[in-house]
């Protein structure tokens, strides 16, 4: 069994999450829970899932635990993990969400939400150490499905009061709009949502099989899709999200996806916001756009969270935060319309989904001038799968140990200006391009992010970083 807390939640091959796994961590977090006073016994706690094949099983095996640890249990479906996260701050009520996001179907997690909103990273390692003692002990854990009230309406409904009070009524009249449903548990929120501002919606490409949809590296063959879609019907975009619907993606009208670091650019703007939190990993000319201060985190929205329960400790107002992913969350009310926005504290995409295409209506301008616009650097990213996680271990491990590996690893790339180390190594070169090496928290992976003054230049710098990782993991025989 192979488990570990990732950028985001728990994670894990599904065949082992289908078993007493699941049952070790709910009972973990139900006695974490109870012995910081954050829940007593009886307390409700809320469990959503997404449309991953295992997601049921391991849902109805959290609930059989959940229950056998004395808290009562509200079966909220399948729903965005937003959705969920709202529900739960209404309820003041902790909650856990079955999903892996973005990552292939064999793999899922879970996610846990305490009664005021998403664990930090000091509460992970206290789920961790209470799950390995129960393990330690010896005594057979119970993984014994079992079933909760449904209450997948009420969380459906409050969510869609709440982003349906973010735009004017009629806000989007004029544009069609396509959404992209594959396995996303937030398609058929998203056509209501957009339906109710006016927008004429065109559902594409829904899929009864879990199709994972990564935002931050949209494939090859998903942009083929979105290309085809834009041009056969029209579009004016088309929007769509990861598995759990917490990252949005959002393409122009010809179907090319914008960044999601772009989509929270826009978001804060959109809110007025003063402080925007988002990782290292967004695009470098965030900070020149001048309308709010930008502060940096690590990769994962626990570092992201951190960071604005910081901005707020300091006496800001106005807190935001935002991944490359896209993903929004809010550490602040914001009025938004006339109407007072709660926080919501965990990565949301439908605030920047209705952030861009308000842009759109009010403008009159197609997403790709409005992109074009801002002028920020081209800026691209992908992943090599299938990356085991010693090779990447002893990859950063090398590049760190010398300055002398550095330059001899970047030799035919450029010369070395300068080395974040907040989150793997970004490297600015000489030259002005960026190139940046950073191993996935939730799966076997090395990510590659460069940023470069020209699209052509950042596709030649991205495929020369993916070349070098896909040479060192030779190397290591991977």
């Amino acid at each position: 069994m192979n488990l570990k807390f990732g950028t985001s939640g728990l994670r894990g091959l599904s065949v082992d999450l289908e078993g007493p796994a699941a049952a070790i961590y709910a009972t973990a977090f139900a006695g974490t829970l109870i012995a910081s006073s954050q829940a007593k016994p009886g307390d409700t706690v809320l469990i959503g899932r997404d449309f991953r094949q295992s997601s049921p099983q391991i849902s109805a095996i959290c609930i059989g635990a959940l229950l056998r640890a004395g808290l009562k249990v509200l079966d909220c479906g399948t729903v965005p993990t937003p959705a969920l996260a709202l529900y739960g701050l209404q309820k003041h009520a902790a909650a856990l969400m079955i999903t892996g996001s973005h990552i292939p179907a064999d793999r899922n997690g879970i996610k846990f939400y305490l009664p005021d909103g998403e664990i930090a990273k000091e509460d992970e390692l206290a789920i961790g150490a209470a799950a390995a003692e129960l393990m330690a002990s010896g005594t057979p854990i119970d993984a014994t499905p079992a079933t909760a009230p449904d209450h997948e309406r009420d969380v459906r409904m409050l969510f869609v009061a709440r982003n349906t009070a973010i735009l004017a009524t009629g806000a989007l009249t004029g544009l069609k709009i396509g959404v992209y449903q594959h396995s996303t548990v937030a398609r058929d929120l998203f056509v209501d949502v957009l339906r109710h501002f006016g927008a004429d919606v065109v559902p594409l490409g829904r899929s009864e099989t879990f199709i994972p949809v990564d935002t931050e590296a949209v494939s090859p063959e998903t942009i083929d899709l979105l290309k085809g879609w834009a041009v056969e019907h029209s579009l004016d975009a088309i929007v769509s999200a990861d598995g759990d619907g917490d990252r949005p993606l959002v393409s122009d009208e010809t179907g090319e996806p914008l960044r999601g670091d772009f989509l929270g650019l826009i978001a804060a703007q959109f809110t007025g916001a003063a402080v925007a939190v988002t990782p290292i990993t967004s695009n470098s000319g965030i900070e020149r756009c001048d309308d709010f201060t930008v502060l940096r985190t690590r990769v994962g929205s626990p570092f992201v969270i951190a960071g604005m329960m910081q901005a707020l400790s300091d006496g800001q107002t106005g807190v935001l935060g935002f991944e490359a992913n896209g993903g929004v969350l809010t550490a602040t009310d914001f009025s938004i319309n006339g109407t007072l926005i709660s926080s919501l504290p965990t990565r949301d995409s439908f605030l920047p989904v209705l952030a861009a295409l308000a842009k759109v209506a009010q403008h009159g301008q197609p997403l790709s001038v409005i992109s074009a616009s801002y002028s920020l650097p081209v800026a691209l990213s992908d992943r090599l799968e299938n990356f085991p996680t010693e090779t990447s271990t002893a990859l950063m491990a090398y590049l760190r140990g010398d300055d002398a590996n550095l330059e001899a690893f970047l030799s035919d790339v450029g010369t070395i200006a300068g080395v974040s180390d907040i989150d793997g190594l970004r490297v600015a070169l000489i030259d002005g391009r960026i190139i940046h090496f950073r191993p996935s928290g939730n799966a076997p992976e090395m990510r590659c992010y460069v940023e470069a003054e020209t699209e052509s230049q950042a596709k030649a710098l991205l495929e020369k970083g993916l070349n070098l990782l896909r040479a060192w993991a030779d190397s290591c025989g991977a």
